[in-house]
């Protein structure tokens, strides 16, 4: 499962653009198989131009991505996090940064960190000084509080997705029943024609059983039966043709719902 498949990645990236403001934490977002989802928010020139810029510092990153994970320290001091996104135990992506220092830096370990990696040692000391600073403690906790608001609406919008799907689905189901309906209201109103047939033959059949007195006794018990029959038909198909009724305008209700 893909993040992108269920999610406006938009409200994603408010989120991360917000946190970042507010917290001075470098923040992005990436999908299962490592493309980034989101628009870096609050990169830093130190991270991404000096130190990711360097042949051996990109190396360097590149094992600390792999390996890190929850909030840890990175190998040029700063520190950094990854936390995953899931849906249930489901992971469909991840949120990492952090290129934050947790205390003033000591300037003389971040000039020989720029011999290491064969940068200007001034030019880096010059980004180094732009980095935000911070306690460890804050670092951990807005780390923690990212991944929680996240998660919260990662499975939100997974909810809201999955329902829209079943809504559609039972959409379709129930015009496909209402349908059924239709026939059954057709075929009722064929009975009840052919119920009022019985009762007019009923009829017939017992003038003609009067008329011929002793003779035709016997056929006017049938005509008789006939007309019972008739009657307790054309009760029945009433009480189909209620029962229809309800049921159909209850199938109206769902359908003017959906589309609503």
């Amino acid at each position: 499962m893909e993040l992108k498949e269920f999610m406006d990645i938009s409200k994603l990236q408010k989120i991360q653009d917000n946190f970042s403001d507010a917290t001075g934490l470098a923040a992005i977002a990436v999908g299962n198989d490592g493309q980034y989802l989101t628009e870096g928010s609050n990169f830093t020139e130190f991270c991404m131009k000096y130190t990711r810029g360097s042949k051996e510092g990109n190396r360097r990153c590149i094992k600390c991505d792999n390996e890190g994970s929850g909030t840890y320290f990175c190998h040029a001091g700063l520190m950094d996090f990854s936390v995953d996104i899931k849906v249930g135990d489901e992971k469909v992506g991840a949120i990492i940064g952090g290129q934050i220092l947790p205390e003033a830096p000591d300037e003389e370990a971040f000039r020989k960190t720029a011999r290491e990696l064969g940068i200007d040692e001034d030019e880096y000391i010059a980004a180094l000084n732009k980095v935000t600073i911070s306690s460890e403690e804050k670092i951990r906790a807005a780390a923690n509080l990212l991944e929680l608001i996240v998660n919260q609406l990662v499975n939100l919008e997974y909810f809201k997705y999955t329902n829209a799907s079943m809504l559609h689905a039972l959409q379709e189901k129930t015009q496909e029943s209402a349908s059924f309906v239709d026939v059954i209201n057709k075929d009722t109103s064929q009975l009840k024609t052919i119920s009022s047939k019985q009762r007019m033959l009923s009829l017939n059949a017992s003038i003609e059983a009067a008329r011929n007195g002793e003779a035709g006794a016997g056929f006017a018990v049938v005509a008789n039966s006939m007309q019972d029959l008739a009657e307790q038909s054309a009760a029945i198909y009433n009480n189909i043709e209620e029962s229809v009724q309800g049921i159909t305008d209850t199938f109206s209700e769902l359908i003017n719902i959906f589309n609503d």
